[in-house]
């Protein structure tokens, strides 16, 4: 519990600079450098271990500026967080996270993106894997891969937002500030634990399937994601953008 508090009470002290207003505008920050870098004899949570884990990034200044790592959602990767909406609001000249300042990691989680994942060839035989073992894998990267040994900021939304608190409990000196967005540090429940439930369950029991070992993708899954977006998709205000007329 008090590592928990000691998390909580980290993710108010991040510096009013980076709490103002975001800035309105196009995208005017450095080009993202994509690289990978592989941790060796990677122990999972499990005890299970692989001998490369390979793990992709993306960065967004330069090495000499203070470091922040972002993490992405779920199904997403660190490339989902270079939108217009977010990177153009976030990296620019005098914006929060200006990259003229910030040295900005996005990595793919572990089991995302361009990082080592099942889908890469062991399927059903890759080890089991959760939020530690993702952040384990982000901290050997930033420790290991960049040589950091300090972050300014760890900032996640979502998925990332859940793996930030994870990363304020296992390493609270780690980091100056914490940023979880769009969860919450309690056990999964109710409308979120329906739909993760819902789309685990259209996989597992879709032929296609074949207990892991399917050579195409499931298309239960592509079905059912339908349904997932729009019980996902941001609520009335989304739709209403999405389609503000009858016609549209």
């Amino acid at each position: 519990m008090k590592e928990l508090v000691t998390a909580l009470v980290r993710v108010f002290s991040l510096g009013a600079g980076a709490l103002i207003a975001l800035s309105v505008g196009a995208a005017d920050h450095p080009v993202p450098k994509e690289a990978n870098w592989v941790a060796r004899d990677f122990r999972f949570h499990s005890g299970e271990t692989l001998p490369d884990v390979r793990l992709h990034y993306t960065t967004v200044g330069a090495p000499s500026g203070e470091p922040v790592l972002l993490l992405h959602g779920t199904a997403g990767s660190g490339a989902t967080l270079l939108t217009k909406d977010f990177a153009g609001e976030l990296f620019g000249p005098g914006q929060p996270l200006d990259a003229s300042r910030y040295f900005v990691i996005l990595p793919d989680a572990l089991g995302t993106g361009k990082s080592t994942r099942p889908s890469d060839g062991l399927r059903m035989r890759f080890p089991k894997y959760n939020y530690d073992d993702m952040v384990l894998a982000q901290y050997r990267l930033v420790t290991e891969g960049l040589s950091i040994r300090h972050l300014r900021l760890v900032l996640g939304n979502s998925m990332g937002g859940m793996q930030t608190w994870i990363w304020g409990v296992r390493y609270p000196d780690f980091m100056d500030a914490l940023v979880p967005m769009a969860c919450q540090p309690t056990e999964m429940s109710g409308r979120n634990w329906m739909l993760r439930r819902m789309l685990a369950d259209a996989i597992r029991y879709d032929p296609d399937w074949n207990g892991g070992n399917y050579s195409a993708q499931p298309r239960g899954m592509q079905r059912i994601l339908v349904q997932f977006g729009i019980a996902t998709s941001g609520g009335s205000q989304a739709y209403y953008k999405q389609a503000p007329t009858r016609e549209k």
